[in-house]
Order: structure tokens, then C-alpha cells, then sequence
């Protein structure tokens, strides 16, 4: 499989600067169409006001709404201006009731969708609910790019998280691509069960499978020494010197993650590189 079409959205030009360029980044390295979704939300909550005044104050939102989807349309295009590939700026207002549906109508005919990291300092509610739709509604695997990271030309070492679940091995076969190409790949097993199906060979029948695509794939079984999945994880990429993540993302439900947290969620807030997930 090879990426086609990429999708990057806009909803704050600050917020979105790694995301944006790295979107642009991998079309240009894979050939791809780029489509940039540039999104002006509503985020208000309409059910707050009281009845005379709500269809007033939704009418002004949405106006400015559709006008902050027109700034953000022209800020993509004069950033794309001259680009040597093929790419598209659609401007979209939406509430955010509609925000779901919306981003799972554009984004599932997508072969990957490119998002900065949605949670940290100075990010609202917006980030979460269009990495959650594009991921459970759109069905599609997402890039998570920090800030201030450069996506690379070509991801040379690449750091797989692998638990046996359907989540990791579904980010696993989108990032074939990105796997193939790499110099090295390293699968990390965390305190893998002792009495799991794959307890005498660890990772064996996931190295054959990769095998089998032109990968040539290490395993590295890491001890639980830190209390966070995520902490081990990010110690292991830097010992490897990674330039990405493959995993799988909420495991558990979104609610206890967003509640309790989680491997997924601790991750997308401490993540040092892109993060390629798949639900």
C-alpha cells in the first residue's frame, strides 16, 4: 500500500505549524495529494443562553465561523503556493456538535491524516475531538506531530509498541510504507504475560509477518521499571534514536482514558516524535 491522499486540517495556524508542515512534507516525499481541511469552529455551547438571545448569538458565531474557515483557507493556500504537488484547500465552519461527523466525512476516503498533538498547554477540546473522529469515525490511521518537530525526508528508525492487540497491529500494517523504507525497525514488548499466547517467542509471529514485507525487524522486551507504559516507551526511542511511533491507540474506552488516562493519552502528551496510531 502506498499514500495516496493525505489530509492535514487547519484550525489554528500557531497550533498547527508542525502538523501543517509535515503534512506538506510527506506529500511531497510520498507523492501524494494533499488536502487541507481549514476548519472555523463554533465553540460555544448554544444550550447556555437563554431562549431570546441563543438564535442571535449562533447566528454571530457561525458568521465568524464561516469567516475564520476563509483566513485559514487563504493562509493554507499561500503556504502551498508552489508546492511541486497536487493539493487542495477546502474551507468549513462547523459547531462542534457537528465536528465528529463532519471530520469523519472528509477524512475516511484518506489513506492518513496528519494532527498536531491534541492535548498540552493552550489547546481547547477542538484537537481531542477531531484526532478521536478521524480515528474511530473516519476509521483512518492518524500522525500525531509534536511541536517544533521536523517530519524527516524518510523515517530511518522507527519504534514499534507492541501489546498484541487489533489496535497495534492495525497501525502496524497502515505504517507499512514508512516500515519498508526505514533502516531500522525495533519492536518494544513491555512486560509481556507470562502466560500470553506468544510467551516463549515474544513478537516471533509479528517479525515474520514484517519479514515477509521487506522489513527487517529487531525485538526488544523492555521491564516495567517506570510506573507509565508511555515514560519506557519514550526511553527506548531516544536509546534508538527513533524518528517515529507505530501504535495502537485507546485500547480502553475514550472515557476511561480521558478520565483515569492511559497509554494512548500519556503518550499524544509527552510523545518527543510523530506518533502513527490506528484504533
Amino acid at each position: 500500500m502506498a499514500y495516496r491522499t493525505i489530509t492535514t486540517l487547519l484550525t489554528d495556524p500557531k497550533l498547527n505549524q508542525s502538523s501543517f508542515a509535515a503534512a506538506g512534507r510527506l506529500a511531497s516525499t510520498c507523492e501524494a495529494h494533499l488536502d487541507v481541511l481549514c476548519l472555523g469552529l463554533d465553540r460555544t455551547q448554544p444550550g447556555f443562553y437563554y431562549a431570546g438571545a441563543s438564535a442571535m448569538v449562533v447566528q454571530d458565531n457561525m458568521a465568524q465561523a464561516r469567516e475564520d474557515a476563509v483566513k485559514l483557507e487563504k493562509h493554507a493556500e499561500e503556504q502551498l503556493d508552489g508546492a511541486l504537488f497536487p493539493w487542495a484547500a477546502t474551507g468549513l465552519s462547523a459547531q462542534m456538535v457537528a465536528l465528529p461527523g463532519l471530520v469523519a466525512h472528509r477524512t475516511r476516503f484518506t489513506d492518513l491524516v496528519v494532527l498536531p498533538k491534541p492535548y498540552g498547554e493552550g489547546r481547547g477540546h477542538d484537537l481531542e475531538a477531531i484526532t478521536e473522529a478521524a480515528l474511530f469515525n473516519g476509521a483512518v490511521p492518524v500522525m500525531i506531530v509534536p511541536d517544533a518537530v521536523e517530519v524527516p525526508a524518510k523515517f530511518e528508525r522507527i519504534v514499534i509498541a507492541w501489546n498484541e492487540s487489533a489496535e497495534a497491529l492495525r497501525a502496524i500494517r497502515a505504517a507499512l510504507p514508512f516500515l519498508q523504507a526505514a533502516e531500522l525497525v525495533s519492536i518494544a514488548i513491555i512486560d509481556p504475560p507470562q502466560h500470553g499466547p506468544e510467551r516463549s517467542d515474544p513478537g516471533g509471529a509479528l517479525s515474520q509477518m514484517l519479514a515477509r514485507h521487506g522489513v527487517r525487524a529487531e525485538v526488544s522486551v523492555l521491564a516495567k521499571t517506570m510506573p507509565r507504559v508511555s515514560d519506557i516507551l519514550n526511553r527506548h526511542v531516544r536509546d534508538k534514536n527513533a524518528d517515529m511511533v507505530v501504535m495502537g491507540a485507546y485500547g480502553h474506552s475514550r472515557f476511561r482514558e480521558s478520565i483515569l488516562g492511559g497509554a494512548t493519552r500519556h503518550m499524544l502528551e509527552v510523545a518527543e516524535v510523530p506518533v502513527l496510531m490506528a484504533h
